[in-house]
């Protein structure tokens, strides 16, 4: 199956499935090459998948000077909100301009 045909659930569940395969043993060499290396494209496809989410949520969460701030998330918080609201979600927090320069966020693009 060619990545293009893949969408994330599907590649996760074949990954899932090779992992499983491999772990259960019982295969040549040849097979487990095979399956290993069918794994290890499936990986990288979901990593490359994740990836691109990561830049569309960090596109979206930009403020109106183009700074991306963390917020902390908690599923309780979400699950007890009102569906639809992204205060529930994700809380606007202003930074002080000050405070952004003394933060040592260690290269991270979040």
């Amino acid at each position: 199956m060619k990545e293009k045909e893949l969408d994330f659930e599907k590649a996760l569940a074949d990954l899932e499935q090779v992992v499983e395969q491999l772990e259960k043993g019982g295969l040549s060499l040849n097979e487990s090459l095979g399956r290993f290396e069918k794994g290890v494209r499936l990986s990288r496809f979901l990593r490359s998948e994740l990836d691109n989410a990561e830049k569309k949520i960090e596109i979206l969460m930009k403020d109106e000077k183009g700074g991306v701030h963390p917020v902390p998330f908690s599923l309780e918080e979400a699950e007890g909100g009102e569906a639809g609201t992204a205060e529930a979600v994700v809380p606007a927090k202003k930074t002080p301009a000050k405070a952004k320069k003394s933060v040592d966020d260690g290269g991270l693009p979040f």
